[in-house]
C-alpha cells in the first residue's frame, strides 16, 4: 500500500488575531480532518519545514502542533521519519468492573476492632 504525502496548502489556515495559540489552531484543524475522514490512517503529513514554509510560521510552532497531535494519539512518528496519521481506536463500552480493577480499588473491606474497641477497616 503506497502512502502518498498530502498537500495541506489551502486546507490549513492560521489566524494570528485569534486568542487560540497557533500550534493549537493547527492541531485542531488536523484533528478535525482526521475525525471527518479527510485524513485516513497511514497518511503522511508534510514535514515540519514544509508546513512551516506553507503557513509562514516558525518551525517550532509546527513542531509544537505535531507534538500535541502525538500526545492526543492522532499521529505517530519519530525523529527523522515522516509523521503519519495513526489508526483511531474504536470506542469501547464503559465497563465498571474493568475500571475498578485497573484502578486497583479494594475489592473487600473488613471491619475489626482494636483492643480499645475502636473500629479499624482493612481494605484488600
Amino acid at each position: 500500500m503506497r502512502r502518498a504525502k498530502i498537500q495541506l496548502k489551502g486546507q490549513l489556515t492560521v489566524d494570528r488575531s485569534r486568542p487560540e495559540p497557533l500550534p493549537l489552531q493547527i492541531a485542531r484543524q488536523v484533528q478535525t480532518a482526521i475525525e471527518e475522514g479527510r485524513l485516513t490512517a497511514g497518511t503522511r503529513l508534510p514535514s515540519t519545514r514544509d508546513l512551516a514554509r506553507i503557513l509562514r510560521l516558525s518551525r517550532n510552532t509546527v513542531l509544537t502542533a505535531y507534538d500535541e497531535l502525538k500526545a492526543r494519539g492522532l499521529v505517530r512518528g519519530r525523529r527523522g521519519a515522516a509523521m503519519q496519521v495513526a489508526a483511531i481506536a474504536r470506542a469501547r463500552g464503559f465497563d465498571v468492573r474493568r475500571v475498578v480493577r485497573e484502578a486497583q480499588y479494594p475489592s473487600r473491606t473488613i471491619t475489626v476492632k482494636d483492643p480499645d474497641g475502636n473500629p479499624l477497616r482493612l481494605a484488600y
